[in-house]
């Protein structure tokens, strides 16, 4: 009969025994449940790819027609290119590169990449804008569009806004468009960036449509036709004409200005003079001296 060592013995080494198998099972279905996942995930991708080149595809003709307003009356802002090597320039690669609040960091319009987020979405923000017809103060819509807010802001402590000019106005539509300070005008390659939409907007056979309707005194992104597209190029809604751009719903809304700021707006729209295929301009140069920006 074995002594009471001798079966510690044996119970040490059984249990030692079922440890080994349970981690030979424990590493098989390991392994099993890497193949799965591979599958699955190669799967996803399969499926998610035709979508994928049917969003890049969606918008290609323009956005959706509103009686006359098409893809060339409607403001716009053309994709960023890569930015000029003699142009100013900040790697915006380290979470911490944010502009001074005072404005004071030197001038730079282009960037290697979107702004990290700069500002206190908590906070109220106003927008100053000093043009050579009078200030328009603008009350940014801070919560509802952070990242659009976040963008402008940030450029505008950049002093990318700084001695830009209203290149463009349309009572058609009753705007006045603004932010290209390399060519003042659509065709401006932007900061060197894209800023997603907020929300992203719905997707259709006829291009992409969003929730937003437009009435006078309100602070707008340009955009091209395909998502997520805006970068810098602004515009100022004048007029109730603006409502003719509700049926597209994309240009996303970021800030409203008040009383007296819309008589500023609607002054310089006052100047408009007909030419071009973008409506006309005004009619004397109006700068936008800078933009500052108020926090409370």
């Amino acid at each position: 009969m074995p002594s009471q060592a001798e079966l510690k013995k044996r119970r040490v080494k059984a249990g030692k025994q079922k440890i080994r198998q349970e981690v030979v099972i424990d590493r098989r279905e390991h392994r099993r449940r890497l193949v799965v996942g591979s599958f699955v995930a190669l799967l996803a991708l399969a499926l998610i790819a035709p979508l994928v080149g049917g969003i890049f595809l969606a918008g290609d003709d323009g956005p959706p027609q509103v009686e006359s307003i098409t893809p060339d009356t409607a403001p716009t802002d053309t994709a960023p290119t890569e930015p000029d090597e003699g142009a100013a320039t900040s790697d915006l690669t380290d979470a911490s590169a944010c502009p001074a609040e005072d404005g004071s960091s030197p001038r730079t319009i282009a960037f290697a990449e979107p702004h990290p987020m700069c500002i206190d979405t908590t906070a109220s923000h106003v927008a100053v804008f000093d043009t050579s017809e009078g200030e328009i103060r603008v009350t940014l819509t801070t919560a509802e569009t952070p990242i659009t807010v976040n963008n402008f802001v940030t450029l505008a402590r950049w002093g990318y806004y700084d001695g830009t000019t209203i290149f463009r106005s349309d009572p058609s539509i009753d705007i006045i468009q603004g932010g290209a300070p390399r060519t003042e005008s659509p065709s401006d390659p932007g900061p060197g960036y894209t800023i997603p939409d907020e929300p992203q907007f719905e997707e259709t056979s006829a291009g992409i449509i969003g929730p937003y309707r437009y009435v006078p005194g309100q602070l707008v992104m340009a955009r091209t036709a395909l998502p997520n597209s805006s970068s810098a190029q602004y515009f100022f809604t004048t007029g109730e004409n603006a409502a003719r751009l509700d049926g597209q719903g994309v240009y996303v809304v970021f800030g409203e200005t008040d009383e007296a700021g819309l008589g500023v707006l609607q002054s310089i729209i006052g100047l408009h003079e007909p030419g071009g295929a973008l409506g006309g301009a005004p009619s004397r140069t109006v700068t936008v001296n800078s933009v500052t920006i108020e926090v409370s």
